[in-house]
Formats: structure tokens, sequence, C-alpha cells
């Protein structure tokens, strides 16, 4: 297997699980980064690398690409390694147009290959909880849900170089209408948002600082989403995530951001560490976020499919794209 383009922060979280995983050997890397991606193999050992996605994806020993770029970058990449007959990972959301992620899925369908979005919360043993109670009938039927997933303003105007060519509904509404699908077990007919723009706008940033979204479901159930990047940079954790399920027979809340379990105190900082999310355990990456990316490689390693389907794939950017729409026509969008 191979980490096709994206050395990154999540991109290193890719490449030292895949190297960590028994079965499966990293063939190569790619980063247009020449200084990363000379760095990142030295310290992994790896034997090929590269700034050319197309060179790595022709390489003969490689069976399966991990793609960790910009999400607006998704598309060509995906769509290469298809039609080399290349299993493909690919960081969420799929991609950011509804008519690439079209694209991709009948490439993957010709080709015959796996393909899975990393929507690595399925993993994450609170939200399992969650839906375990959901499928025991413990709640009743799911009435309503209310999912809120922000981060503080250092990731747009630090962390991503790119900000500015995506928005935070891609960002991170990918993951919790992704999230809220899975939790339900149903399609998303109804899409009405609305957005502002200004904050980040006024930092030379032109992207939306917010969206609020109510997604109606088949089933009559009906979930806001709240996705925010503009928290306050004194916040210790980097996001703020937190999840209310309304049933006729009982209420569920999850808070996934705020582990306390491990708290770091210096004279100049303050932290929260979640050790859920990503650790090295004695030189093992542990963590839900690790987890898909091994569930994938055992996947491909083992000929099952993955639990994130191509269908769920298409339909999250589905979701999204009617949420962009809603929002510059300020009217509900309906879903086919």
């Amino acid at each position: 297997m191979s980490l096709a383009w994206g050395l990154g922060t999540w991109g290193e979280n890719h490449l030292k699980t895949l190297a960590d995983e028994p079965g499966v050997y990293v063939a190569g890397i790619c980063d247009i980064n020449e200084e990363l991606l000379n760095r990142r193999a030295q310290e992994y050992d790896i034997p090929f690398i590269t700034t050319d996605y197309k060179e790595l994806i022709a390489h003969d020993e490689v069976q399966a690409v991990s793609v960790v770029t910009p999400d607006f970058l998704h598309h060509d990449i995906a769509m290469a390694a298809a039609q080399a007959g290349k299993h493909i990972l690919v960081e969420k959301p799929m991609t950011t147009s509804l008519e690439e992620a079209y694209d991709i899925a009948a490439a993957v369908r010709e080709a015959g290959v796996t393909l899975m979005v990393d929507f690595h919360n399925r993993w994450n043993p609170t939200l399992i909880e969650m839906k375990k109670a959901i499928e025991a009938g413990e709640l009743g039927e799911v009435k309503m849900a209310s999912l809120r997933l922000s981060n503080k303003i250092w990731v747009p105007t630090e962390l991503l170089s790119w900000a500015g060519q995506t928005t935070v509904a891609w960002w991170l509404g990918s993951h919790v209408s992704d999230l809220a699908c899975w939790l339900l077990q149903d399609r998303v007919v109804r899409v009405y948002s609305v957005a502002r723009q200004s904050v980040l706008a006024d930092m030379g940033l032109r992207t939306p600082d917010f969206f609020h979204s109510i997604l109606e479901f088949a089933n009559g159930a009906v979930v806001h989403l709240d996705n925010c990047w503009i928290l306050g940079d004194a916040m210790p954790s980097v996001i703020d995530f937190q999840v209310q399920l309304v049933g006729s027979k009982g209420t569920m809340y999850a808070d996934c951001s705020h582990n306390l379990s491990s708290q770091k105190y210096t004279h100049n900082s303050s932290e929260w560490p979640n050790p859920l999310v990503v650790i090295d355990s004695h030189g093992t990456p542990r963590g839900f976020a690790i987890e898909s990316i091994r569930h994938f490689a055992g996947c491909i390693r083992d000929g099952r499919q993955p639990l994130v389907s191509v269908a769920e794939a298409v339909h999250n950017v589905e979701i999204l794209a009617a949420i962009h729409r809603s929002v510059a026509e300020g009217q509900p969008v309906e879903i086919g």
C-alpha cells in the first residue's frame, strides 16, 4: 500500500498507522513539499518518493492509495487511482463537488476497486455507545438531534494554509452530516441552511464563519448541524463537539471534545489532550482516528468491504452540496 500525497499533520497519522499495520508495506509516498517528503521518507524508511501522484499510482508495488490532500484536490487523485485499478482511502469529504463525487463513484464501480472515505467518528467509542442505544431501542424512535462540531479560529488562520478555498461545512460539516445519517440509518431528503461571512473575511479569508443547517430525514426526524470555526483561541481544545439525541422514549448526550482524563498546565499554557483520538501507545499509534485507517487496511488485506460505503460517501456530498446551495439561494433544497 502507499500514501498518495499529503504528509502533513493528518497525513502522518495515515503514514505511521499503515507503517505499523501487519501485512501492509508502504511502497512509497508523495507530497509537493520536497523538504517534508524527504523528512518523512527518512523517518519511516520509505523506499520510493515523488512529488507527482501519477508516478506513485503507477508504481508496480502500489495496490492502494491513501489520499490526504486538501478536500478540493481529492477528485483527480481518486480518479487516477481508480482508473489504475488501485484501492482508495480518501479523507472526508469524498470531494467538494457533487459532479465530481458521481465521477469518482462511477470510476470505482467500473474498476471494481474499493473506496472508503475516512469518517473516523464512526469508530469513536462515545458515539458507538449512542448507536448501540438507538439500535437496542432504548431511545425509542429518534425524533430530533443536534450536532455541534466547531473549531477555534486557529484552524482556518494558522493550521490550514488553504482555508479560503473551502468552507467549515466541507471541513467539519462532513463529519456530523455523516454521523447523523449513520446514527439514524436514514437518508436526508431536505436541507435548509444559513451562513454568515465577516470575521474571517476581514482577515483576508473569503470563507463563511459558520453554518447553521437543518436536515430533514426520510423517516421524519429533524437534525440541526452547527459548524463554526471562529471560536476563541484561548480555548484549550481545538474542537467543540457535542451531540444530543431526543427519542420517543429517551434522550442521550455526548461530549466528544472535553475529555478531562488528561490535563496539562504549564506557566504559559493549558491543554486537555484527548487520548481517545490519537495517542502513541508504547510506539504503536492508537485511538479512534487511527482505527478507521487500520480498518481500511484490514479490508484490503482480507478482502472485506469497509464499514463506509461509496453510496454513503456520495450521499454525504449530496447533503453538503445542498447546504451550500441553500445558503446561496436562501431557501430549502430537496435531495432526490
